[in-house]
C-alpha cells in the first residue's frame, strides 16, 4: 500500500514537473483568463477596457509569477481602440492567493495607431498639464511603440518603465497658429528622460533633420540638448526674425525683409539646448551652428553706396558663404567668409560679428580686386583691374554711438585710413582721432595730408592736396553750412597748414594757412589766406557776429580759377573778384564784384546778340573777347530759391542789366537790357540834351538797344530779344554812376 502511493506521488510528481516545465516553457492557450485579466486591468483604471483572443500561460519559477501572453488585442477607451501586436503581463501567485493587487508589469507591442489616441490614454493614467496642451496641439501623426509598465503593490505605475517606439507624419499646430509639419522620429522613453532619434521634420518649408535630441523633465522645465540639420533650400525670412529676434532688436530691426535682405538661401547643421517652461516658453537658447550660405541677397536703393561703388545696381548678393554661428541669451558670434557680387562682378569677403550684453564688435576684410570704387571728393578711381583691401573694424550698442576704430583702404602705394571714427544713430560725425591720405588722384596728382585730434581740436596739414572737387562741391552748394552737414555737435576749432593746395587742373595756391571754428556743427568763423603760382593773394573770410549775422567775404586777385569753376562762363581771363555777403536764420544777400576782365565764350549772350542782330559784337566776342571793366551782381538766397536784384555790367564795347531768379536746378528767369557802347557814348556826351536824344529831334531817331528774356529749365533754356528804342532811366541812371565811380 505504501509502495503504491509512493508511485502515485512520484507519478503526480513527474506529472506536475513536465506540466510546470511545459508552462515554462510552451504555455498554454487558453480563453479561461480573459475575464480575469480584463478584471485585472480595469483595476488600475476603471475607463480602460481590453479586447482579447486566446491568452498564453507561461510560469515563471524564478520569481514565482504566472506570465500571460496574448496576441492582437486592442485596448479600448471612450469609444476608442489602440490595436496592439502584443501584450505580456506577469501576475504574483503569492498575491493571488494573498487578495492582492497581482499584476506587476504588462509588456506592449502596438502595431501603429493615431498619435492623438496615445496621448489620450496617456492623460488617463497621468493627466499633466504638458499632455494636455500637448493634445491640444497635436492635428496628426501615427505611432507604433514597445511599451514596458510596471505597477507596485497597490496598482499604481511606478517610474521604473520604458518606452520606445516611432511617430510618423505627424502635425503640430503651435501657439503661433503656425505650423510643424511630417514629423518623423524614433524615440526612448524612461522616467524624466527622452531621447529622440533620426527626426525629419518641415517647418516653413525648410526640411530639418536631426541625429539625437534629449529632453530631461525637470519638474519645472523640460531641457532640450540635440542637433539638427538642414538641406540647402530657400529659408522664410520671417523665420530667421523670429530666431534672431533679440539680436534683431538691439540693433533697431524689426524684420529683415523691411532692411532689403531676401532670397536666403543655405543649409546648416546645429547643436542647440533651451528650456521648455511649462506655459511653453523658451529660455536659456544656445545654438552653435556651421551654415552653408548658399545665396542671400540684399537689394534696396542706396545712393551712398552708389556715390562710392559706380556699377552699383540697388544689389548685393552673398555667394558660398561658409558662416559660424553662436547664439545664447546675452552672446552672439557671427563668423564667415565667401563671395559677394555686385553688378556680376565677384570679389571676396570675411567677417566677425561678436555680441555680449548688447554690445556689437565688428570687423571686417574686403577684397575689391573685380570692383570699382570712387571718391569723388577726392577725384580718385578704383579701376576694376587694380586689386584693393578695405579694412574696417568697430563697434555698436543699442541706442548708442556706433565706433570705428579703424577703417582702410590699401590700393598699390595709395592708403586711406581713419582711425577713431565716432558716429551718431543718424550717421552723422561726433569725433574723429585721425585721417591720413597718401594717394595718386585720377588727376596724376600725388595727395599726402593729415587731419589729426588734438584734445579737443584739430590740425590739417600736410605737403600737397588736390582740392579741385572740394572747391567745386562748396561753389556747387546751396550754402557754405551743406560742407558740414555731416557734423554732429561739433564744437572744435580746425587749424589748416597746406604747402599748396590745387583747385583746378593747372592753379594751385601757396601756403594754405588759416582756421575753422565749429559751435554745435555751425561754421562760426573762418581765415584763409593763400597766395597764387604768380603770389597774387586770396582770402577768405566768415564772421559772425552779435546779431548772428554771418558775414562772408572772398578776395582774389586772381579771378580766373573760382569764376572758371562755372561751365555756361567760357573764355574768362584776367581780372580780380571781391564778393561780400550778410546771412540770417536761412537768408542770405549778397554781393559779387568782378573789375577788368574779359570774356571770350558766353553762349547765351552770343544768341541775344545775334537775334538782335548785332552780329559785329556776337563775332567779336566769341573771337578775342570783349572787355568788361566792372560786373556787380547784388542777389539773394532763400532756400531753394535765388533772386537776382540786378546784374551790371559796363564795358568799352557793350553794357548789361538784367534781374530775374533761378530756382535750385528746376527753373531759371531773367530778363534784361543790352546797349551797344555806340549809344552809351550819345548819351553820356549829350548829357544837358537828355530829352531831345531820349526823345529824338527827327522821326525814328533815339537811343535803341535790346531787351531780352532767357526762361526755361538750365537744359532747355528759350531766348527772346525785342528792339527797344528808349533806354529806361534806371539804366542810364546805373551807368552814370559806375562812369562817375570809374
Amino acid at each position: 500500500m505504501i509502495k503504491k502511493t509512493i508511485q502515485y506521488f512520484l507519478y503526480f510528481l513527474i506529472l506536475l514537473t513536465i506540466g510546470v516545465l511545459y508552462l515554462s516553457y510552451f504555455g498554454l492557450e487558453t480563453k479561461r483568463f480573459n475575464q480575469v485579466i480584463k478584471d485585472k486591468i480595469s483595476e488600475t483604471n476603471s475607463k480602460i477596457d481590453i479586447e482579447l483572443n486566446k491568452v498564453k500561460i507561461i510560469l515563471n519559477l524564478s520569481n514565482f509569477t504566472v506570465g500571460i501572453k496574448t496576441k492582437n488585442p486592442n485596448i479600448i477607451f471612450e469609444n476608442k481602440k489602440i490595436r496592439l501586436e502584443k501584450i505580456r503581463s506577469d501576475f504574483s501567485i503569492g498575491s493571488i492567493f494573498k487578495k492582492e493587487f497581482a499584476l506587476k508589469n504588462a509588456k506592449i507591442t502596438t502595431k501603429e495607431n493615431s498619435l492623438k489616441d496615445i496621448i489620450k490614454i496617456g492623460r488617463i493614467y497621468k493627466n499633466t498639464p504638458q499632455l494636455s496642451i500637448f493634445n491640444k496641439m497635436v492635428k496628426q501623426g501615427l505611432i507604433i511603440a514597445d511599451i514596458d509598465l510596471s505597477f507596485d503593490d497597490k496598482g499604481k505605475l511606478t517610474n521604473n518603465f520604458k518606452v520606445n517606439g516611432s511617430i510618423r507624419d505627424a502635425k503640430i499646430r503651435l501657439l503661433n497658429e503656425k505650423s510643424i509639419n511630417n514629423i518623423s522620429f524614433n524615440f526612448n522613453i524612461i522616467d524624466k528622460q527622452y531621447l529622440l532619434e533620426k527626426g525629419k521634420i518641415e517647418y516653413e518649408k525648410l526640411n530639418l533633420h536631426s541625429k539625437k535630441i534629449k529632453v530631461n523633465n525637470k519638474e519645472q522645465y523640460f531641457l532640450f540638448e540635440g542637433d539638427i540639420s538642414s538641406t540647402k533650400s530657400l529659408v522664410d525670412l520671417n523665420l530667421l526674425t523670429a530666431i534672431f529676434k533679440n539680436n534683431l532688436e538691439n540693433i533697431g530691426i524689426n524684420n529683415l525683409e523691411n532692411i532689403g535682405i531676401n532670397n536666403v538661401n543655405f543649409g546648416s547643421e546645429n547643436n542647440f539646448s533651451f528650456r521648455l517652461e511649462k506655459k511653453f516658453k523658451i529660455s536659456n537658447f544656445k545654438n552653435n551652428s556651421k551654415i552653408d550660405l548658399q545665396k542671400l541677397t540684399y537689394k534696396k536703393r542706396s545712393n551712398t553706396l552708389k556715390k562710392y561703388i559706380p556699377n552699383y545696381n540697388d544689389s548685393v548678393e552673398l555667394i558660398d558663404h561658409k558662416v559660424e554661428l553662436f547664439i545664447s541669451k546675452n552672446e552672439l558670434l557671427i563668423k564667415g567668409n565667401g563671395n559677394f557680387s555686385i553688378d556680376e562682378k565677384i570679389d571676396k569677403i570675411n567677417y566677425e560679428v561678436k555680441s555680449n550684453d548688447n554690445k556689437y564688435n565688428f570687423k571686417s576684410q574686403i577684397e575689391v580686386n573685380n570692383i570699382p570704387l570712387q571718391i569723388k571728393l577726392l577725384n580718385y578711381t578704383k579701376k576694376e583691374s587694380k586689386n584693393a583691401l578695405i579694412n574696417i573694424e568697430g563697434s555698436y550698442k543699442k541706442n548708442q554711438d556706433i565706433y570705428f576704430k579703424n577703417i582702410l583702404l590699401k590700393e598699390f602705394k595709395n592708403i586711406f585710413k581713419i582711425d577713431g571714427l565716432s558716429l551718431s544713430q543718424n550717421y552723422k560725425i561726433n569725433s574723429i582721432e585721425e585721417i591720413y591720405l597718401d594717394f595718386l588722384n585720377d588727376n596724376e596728382k600725388k595727395n599726402k595730408v593729415s587731419f589729426k585730434r588734438n584734445k579737443k581740436n584739430y590740425e590739417l596739414s600736410g605737403k600737397i592736396f588736390d582740392g579741385t572737387n572740394l572747391v567745386n562741391q562748396i561753389l556747387e552748394s546751396d550754402s557754405e553750412e551743406n560742407v558740414f552737414y555731416r557734423l554732429n555737435d561739433f564744437n572744435s576749432v580746425v587749424k589748416i597748414t597746406l604747402n599748396k593746395v590745387f583747385i583746378d587742373d593747372s592753379n594751385y595756391l601757396n601756403n594754405f594757412n588759416g582756421s575753422l571754428k565749429f559751435n554745435k556743427s555751425n561754421l562760426k568763423n573762418l581765415n584763409l589766406s593763400a597766395s597764387f603760382s604768380d603770389n597774387k593773394k586770396l582770402t577768405f573770410t566768415i564772421k559772425t557776429d552779435q546779431n548772428n549775422q554771418k558775414i562772408t567775404t572772398l578776395f582774389s586777385e586772381h579771378a580766373k580759377p573760382l569764376v572758371k569753376k562755372y561751365k555756361f562762363i567760357k573764355g574768362f581771363e584776367e581780372g580780380y573778384l571781391d564778393f561780400y555777403s550778410i546771412k540770417k536764420k536761412n537768408i542770405s544777400r549778397s554781393n559779387l564784384k568782378i573789375n577788368d576782365f574779359k570774356l571770350k565764350e558766353l553762349p547765351a549772350l552770343t544768341k541775344i546778340l545775334t537775334l538782335a542782330s548785332l552780329q559785329g559784337i556776337a563775332d567779336l566776342l566769341t573771337g578775342e573777347g570783349i572787355r568788361f571793366n566792372k560786373f556787380e551782381m547784388k542777389f539773394r538766397n532763400e532756400k531753394k530759391i535765388m533772386t537776382i536784384d540786378e546784374i551790371y555790367a559796363i564795358g568799352p564795347a557793350i553794357s548789361i542789366m538784367m534781374d530775374g531768379y533761378v530756382q535750385n536746378d528746376e527753373l531759371i528767369s531773367l530778363r534784361g537790357t543790352l546797349v551797344p557802347a555806340t549809344t552809351l557814348n550819345k548819351v553820356i556826351g549829350s548829357i544837358p540834351f537828355l530829352g531831345d536824344i531820349l526823345v529824338g529831334k527827327k522821326t525814328g531817331e533815339g537811343v535803341f538797344g535790346v531787351s531780352f528774356k532767357i526762361k526755361g529749365p538750365p537744359k532747355k533754356l528759350k531766348t527772346t530779344v525785342n528792339p527797344i528804342k528808349t533806354l529806361t532811366p534806371r539804366f542810364i541812371t546805373r551807368t552814370l554812376e559806375k562812369i562817375k565811380k570809374n
